[in-house]
């Protein structure tokens, strides 16, 4: 069945999640965060991360803008950080990540190509409305979904329900980008066909369902989507 609808992962898939610290580390009055900004960046992620998956375990869910900043804290207090300036202004940067550079391209052909295109993510609303207008990915998207409509975070299977529901499309129409192994476990074991965008060439995650391909970027998703 041919695909109709190409869904991303936003933070870490569409948009930088590195982009915050790394800006802020090169502004003046910011030189602690000079040398460690790349441990920063990946300690807040995966803080971000963790927070999401234990509360999905144990039913206490949270916007994620709670949880970003709850992985930002953790993060600075890590790097001995304890600068409330600096702790504002990488809250700041996060609602204004810069889009991969492959990003409107791709999603321009894919919207050519008569695709619905949309974001599916653990963002609040208002995160990714801020994200989206920020990068000028407005016209290109047809939506953004967040897992506020359901009150829990992925990879539980309500959230990529919402892509069916949104869509009125079948999973096998479907065909779902993430840069996050686990997302696109889930999303396969959903029943999605699945591109696995492995930035930093990791190893493949020990899980149960695989992604149907792996690129290193989004270039050629496109022709992936024309291919299904």
């Amino acid at each position: 069945m041919p695909i109709t609808t190409c869904i991303f992962d936003a933070y870490g898939t569409l948009f930088d999640v590195t982009a915050a610290a790394r800006e802020a580390a090169a502004e003046p009055g910011n030189e602690a965060l000079a040398d460690i900004w790349p441990k920063l960046a990946a300690d807040w992620r995966a803080k971000q991360l963790q927070y999401t998956w234990l509360r999905a375990v144990t039913g206490e869910h949270a916007d994620f803008w709670t949880v970003t900043q709850n992985g930002l804290d953790w993060a600075l207090e890590a790097s001995g950080l304890r600068d409330p300036a600096l702790r504002e202004r990488l809250l700041q940067l996060y609602w204004e990540l810069a889009a991969y550079p492959e990003v409107p391209a791709m999603l321009a052909a894919l919207k050519d190509g008569g695709f619905n295109t949309a974001i599916l993510s653990n963002g609040s609303p208002d995160m990714l409305a801020g994200a989206v207008q920020s990068a000028g990915l407005s016209e290109l998207l047809d939506d953004s979904l967040s897992v506020e409509s359901v009150g829990v975070f992925k990879p539980a299977a309500q959230v990529y329900d919402l892509v069916l529901k949104r869509f009125n499309c079948t999973r096998e129409q479907v065909l779902f980008v993430s840069s996050n192994g686990w997302d696109v476990s889930a999303a396969s074991g959903f029943g999605f066909n699945t591109i696995w965008v492995n930035r930093a060439g990791e190893p493949m995650d020990r899980l149960d369902h695989k992604p149907h391909e792996m690129l290193h970027d989004l270039t050629a998703i496109p022709d992936y989507a024309r291919a299904i």
